[in-house]
């Protein structure tokens, strides 16, 4: 099993991130035989247009997936930009690629659904996303399950280009992976940049406490029973929880006279705790720049090597090598 995956570097990683798909991608390592992970830099400038926060998003991401737990000797970890062969399949794979197929593409179809302009980045960053995947001959693409098109993209691209030219890319399968973990952010929305309203992996432990005190609950008698599983804050609290500490406080919620104020305690003691080895790590690895920039360059030496294999398989096949 060869494993793929991307993140883009757009914002800092939060805990929708993380327990939403980073945590299964690095437990992926040890499953697959081979796993390659990229720093999609190139995607994300279809949304970040500052040079400086670009770069700086860029090793925030890297450190974050090292502290969190990717380890280079079983994964290959590198930036997408580092790798110039992909973008050059991706033209391979943009002139067979058929207009329709990518209007039908949620991203761009939903910027244009709500008026909002879409750049040719955007229109074609599916394409691209075929590239990142067959440069590698990667065979499991690890997604979850709304992400599912991006995979039948790819698929149909690397389909009809083997249909032109002859076998020349592996079929990628996408790998669901359990997103069923629900992230409330702290207004009980979902997690995200968009809306403000996240808990960042690596916050200052004080930061961090007085974020999760600033939660949103109802109003409701300290003294009225509750149900836990409608609860964004037992949400958050059950991400860190093990089972027994889960059913001590869904026992309390059930049977009241308790306040929001105790369950926020709790949840920032586990998650600080939850998090403490990774922050070390980090802070270990922000303060050896040099090591990660290495780590990083030897994963773009040995994706370059991969990638320029199939990338010169694909030029013979069409004709552009001769």
């Amino acid at each position: 099993m060869r494993v793929l995956s991307g993140i883009q570097p757009t914002g800092r990683f939060h805990w929708g991130n993380y327990f939403g798909a980073i945590r299964q991608y690095i437990d992926l390592q040890y499953e697959a035989e081979d796993a390659f992970y990229f720093i999609a830099n190139l995607h994300a400038l279809t949304t970040v247009r500052d040079r400086d926060e670009l770069a700086g998003l860029t090793m925030d991401a890297a450190l974050d997936l090292l502290a969190l737990g990717l380890e280079p000797d079983k994964a290959t970890l590198f930036v997408q930009s580092d790798v110039p062969e992909v973008s050059e399949l991706c033209w391979l794979l943009m002139t067979g690629a058929p207009l329709g197929l990518l209007e039908r593409c949620h991203a761009y179809k939903d910027k244009k659904a709500r008026g909002i302009s879409a750049d040719a980045g955007l229109f074609a960053y599916p394409v691209l996303m075929a590239a990142d995947i067959l440069a590698y001959d990667s065979d499991t693409i690890p997604v979850g399950e709304d992400q599912g098109q991006h995979i039948e993209v790819c698929r149909d691209l690397a389909a009809s280009f083997n249909h032109h030219y002859g076998e020349t890319f592996v079929m990628p399968k996408a790998k669901i992976i359990d997103t069923t973990a629900r992230v409330p952010g702290i207004d009980g929305e979902k997690m995200s940049k968009s809306y403000n309203n996240i808990l960042a992996l690596f916050e200052e432990p004080k930061v961090l406490r007085k974020q999760i005190m600033r939660i949103k609950t109802d109003s409701r008698p300290m003294e009225d029973p509750k149900e836990p599983d409608d609860d964004h804050l037992f949400q958050l609290y059950s991400l860190f929880a093990n089972d027994e500490q889960r059913e001590e406080m869904a026992a309390k919620y059930r049977h009241g006279g308790f306040g929001y104020g105790e369950v926020k305690k709790a949840l920032a003691d586990l998650a600080i705790d939850y998090f403490d080895g990774p922050r070390q790590k980090r802070l270990e690895l922000e303060a050896d720049p040099e090591r990660v920039r290495k780590i990083l360059a030897d994963g773009a030496k040995r994706a370059s090597e991969k990638a320029g294999e199939v990338l010169r398989r694909a030029q013979k096949a069409c004709g552009v090598k001769i």
